[in-house]
């Protein structure tokens, strides 16, 4: 599970969890052999209603799990190889905002709009690293800022918990990829049951910073992490610790 920046794609674009093929069978298989997809996600930001940060990042890591959970992304659908050839290799993810005819050119592009309170957030399927569709490529992928005006409440109870690391200052967009990487190594603790009891529901999360007594506790705990290599705005280190995984078993059949 690392980080990388990518030409091109400054600041926002994250390398998350390692690949399928390379989970599976271990650190022989070089997931860089592969070819390499990034998963492209862009944030509506309208300058006079941007929504709150918290808000965002909860919405990015739900939109990873609508296209993980959709039809086209399995079997024989359409988008279903570009899927399995972007988590076999090194798991990217790049984060843009768009507003006013930006937002509804990207709308025009195959993909799936994931609203939140105020947020929204259109994830769209997997694209080789140097494949991006125009409309997307000339969107910006830096200086992505959000704020919560007001602190966020505590997480629900009966849903798996993203927390972040308190230690950490990264843009918005950038805290958005993290988030998807952390949804999606919560994704693949899950059975197929669990899986679709967790869609039906609606995904339902949170993402939430810690606090450090709890990050230090987090960090012990056995728990899967997100760790980013250090390419841009951070130094190498965990990122996102994905807690209560077990709330989804939980959740009715």
């Amino acid at each position: 599970m690392t980080s990388t920046e990518t030409a091109g794609q400054p600041g926002n674009d994250s390398e998350g969890p390692v690949g399928r093929a390379d989970r599976e069978a271990g650190a022989e298989t070089d997931p860089d052999a592969a070819p390499q997809f990034v998963l492209p996600l862009v944030a509506r930001i309208e300058r006079a209603e941007p929504p709150a940060r918290t808000d965002a990042l909860e919405t990015a890591a739900r939109a990873v799990l609508v296209l993980l959970s959709d039809e086209r992304s399995a079997g024989d659908g359409e988008w279903a190889a570009a899927v399995r050839d972007w988590q076999d290799a090194r798991i990217r993810k790049v984060v843009r905002r768009a507003r006013g005819a930006e937002w509804r050119r990207a709308e025009a592009l195959p993909g799936i709009t994931v609203s939140g309170h105020r947020a929204e957030v259109r994830v769209f399927p997997p694209v080789p690293l140097d494949g991006w569709p125009k409309d997307l490529a000339r969107l910006q992928v830096s200086g992505t800022e959000l704020d919560d005006p007001e602190p966020p409440g505590a997480p629900a109870e009966d849903a798996p918990v993203l927390w972040l690391n308190p230690d950490l200052e990264m843009s918005a967009g950038k805290e958005m990829a993290q988030a998807g990487h952390a949804a999606q190594l919560a994704w693949w603790e899950l059975s197929e049951e669990e899986r679709a009891a967790w869609h039906a529901a609606g995904f339902p999360l949170s993402v939430r910073s810690a606090g450090r007594a709890q990050w230090e506790e987090l960090t012990r705990s056995g728990l899967p992490m997100v760790h980013d290599a250090g390419f841009t705005e951070i130094a190498p280190g965990i990122t996102f610790a994905v807690d209560g995984v077990d709330r989804v078993r939980a959740l009715p059949r």
